[in-house]
């Protein structure tokens, strides 16, 4: 049984997937051991309770120093053992010991097709607003491996989305959710799960 830790910080649209694909199967062998925002009003940690998932805050601005975050956020994830993190709308820097500990094991979903509109700066809404002002035809997600860059990590999968005439950037991040990123990172850690289960990671 892969064990898995959410760590989010917003809504929770991506953990919602995740949660609705262990529950119809779509995603096997997995449990979801933990979800940890940065943020205490995030509707994620609301989504976990209601899912009976143990749910955690752990803010930068509780913590006297950046080195006092990191330390924390490490030991509770360190405390909840996961096999597989994945950074669902995670807004917040890694400690670089996290990419040490869980090399290979860290996976991140991103609503472009890397290498489109990714990087430092590109995130959320900012990733469609760029995409749309540069008059690209086609977007979508991706997920990948996370390593010390940002979205620079060996990719898993991708899935295309067209952009429409008369998109707005909610409108289009709501189709790249639907159409890619529901899919694709369910379908990524179901992969990894499998994998697992096998013995292959």
């Amino acid at each position: 049984m892969l064990s898995i830790v959410v760590c989010v910080s917003g809504g929770g649209t991506n953990l919602q997937a995740i949660l609705d694909g262990i529950g119809n199967g779509t995603i096997q062998n997995t449990r979801v051991a933990g979800v940890i925002s940065n943020n205490a009003g995030a509707y994620a940690l609301k989504r976990a309770e209601a899912a009976q998932v143990p749910a955690f805050c752990i803010s930068p601005r509780s913590f006297e120093s950046r080195q006092e975050f990191n330390r924390a956020f490490v030991e509770k994830l360190k405390s909840l053992d996961p096999d597989l993190i994945v950074l669902a709308g995670f807004l917040v820097i890694l400690p670089p010991e996290m990419i040490e500990i869980w090399r290979g094991r860290i996976i991140n979903i991103h609503p472009s097709l890397i290498p489109s509109f990714c990087g430092t700066g590109y995130y959320g809404l900012k990733v469609h607003e760029a995409a749309l002002s540069r008059g690209v035809k086609v977007t979508g997600a991706t997920v990948h491996y996370v390593d010390e860059g940002t979205d620079t990590g060996e990719i898993i999968f991708q899935k295309a989305v067209a952009v429409l005439e008369g998109d707005t950037p909610e409108i289009l991040q709501r189709r790249v959710m639907e159409e890619a990123e529901w899919v694709i990172l369910p379908a990524a850690i179901n992969r990894i799960a499998q994998a697992a289960a096998q013995g292959r990671i």
